[in-house]
């Protein structure tokens, strides 16, 4: 893609960042956003590398539509990212936000698009991979995957149903069903400090399947959606190599040149799970995602297996992040 003007709403988060680099160089990149101060150092991101001349910071309250409605008006593609995220305690407050979150921001865009004179041509929605039951027998995909119940597939299944239900007759729509996304920042950040603290063995059993994707082709995947001009509807944005945890925590220790970890049990992840504020579903759940859809229209992942994933990860890391010595 090459001078397209991309409108990002809730752009400044780690998936966001990457897309800033990604397209920011060839591209106008118009980020929404609540906060106009501060953004770029959440997340563990790297301070002004994605500070781009041509990436234009506006202010939205996610809610409604307003001014910033004008900037979706001959926009290429639009990215919705926005939601609060789910790792986090699943109070009751906690999750109306997370559910408000998605849907009062997915119809305000819906509406900016539907007033707009020229609209986009395509507009990528954030879902996520979790959708999918508990799987242990078989891997989900787009065609054949079960989508049952339980709160984080209920989140999934809003977003989505309020995303297609917003008429927009000129523009293609696409959902993009992210596993857990890799790269410098993120998720690896608390990785790394169970590396650190000698804490790199598996989770619980160990055998729940990991689906994963380098942040670089969940960019690369947006692109060639917008590119393919078939490509509309549900699409799994996840490595065509998931595997086991324990296999996930060896293969990160082997990356890092560490030789141990300690286990975790489910009864010390339920604890550190309550102290840190967050849910074991995070952890605990098997996602065994793989992304028919896109192999079998053309899709090449840069990153398909984890081992080359993981180390060109830790090769821009520094070493202090993920060892004491």
């Amino acid at each position: 893609m090459i001078n397209c003007k991309i409108v990002i709403a809730g752009g400044t988060g780690f998936i966001g960042q990457a897309l800033i680099d990604y397209f920011g160089k060839d591209n106008q990149v118009i980020i929404l956003t609540r906060q106009l101060s501060g953004h770029n150092n959440a997340y563990g991101v790297r301070p002004g590398e994605a500070m781009l001349s041509n990436t234009q910071f506006v202010k939205w309250d996610a809610r409604n539509e307003g001014e910033w409605s004008n900037v979706i008006d001959g926009a290429d593609l639009v990215i919705n990212l926005c939601g609060k995220s789910v790792n986090c305690r699943y109070t009751a407050k906690n999750k109306q936000e997370i559910f408000d979150s998605r849907t009062y921001s997915t119809n305000a865009i819906g509406e900016a698009l539907r007033n707009a004179t020229k609209p986009p041509k395509l507009w990528i929605n954030a879902s996520s991979a979790t959708i999918y039951r508990h799987a242990t027998d078989r891997p989900q995909d787009e065609q054949t995957g079960e989508i049952q119940d339980g709160f984080s597939v209920e989140v999934c299944k809003l977003w989505e149903k309020i995303f297609f239900e917003n008429r927009t007759p000129f523009t293609r729509k696409l959902a993009l069903r992210t596993a857990i996304a890799l790269g410098v920042g993120g998720v690896m950040i608390p990785y790394f400090n169970l590396l650190k603290f000698g804490l790199g063995g598996k989770q619980a059993s160990g055998r729940q399947m990991y689906s994963w994707v380098h942040v670089l082709d969940v960019c690369r995947m947006m692109e060639w959606t917008f590119e393919n001009k078939e490509a509309e509807g549900v699409f799994n944005c996840s490595s065509p190599n998931p595997l086991p945890n324990a296999v996930f925590m060896q293969t990160l220790r082997k990356a890092c040149g560490v030789n141990f970890g300690l286990p975790a049990s489910k009864w010390m992840l339920k604890i550190g799970a309550a102290i840190i504020g967050t849910e074991t579903e995070l952890i605990l759940k098997s996602r065994w995602v793989v992304p028919t859809r896109a192999l079998e229209a053309g899709f090449k992942f840069q990153y398909p297996l984890l081992g080359d994933a993981l180390r060109e990860i830790v090769a821009k890391t520094p070493r202090r992040k993920y060892s004491l010595f």
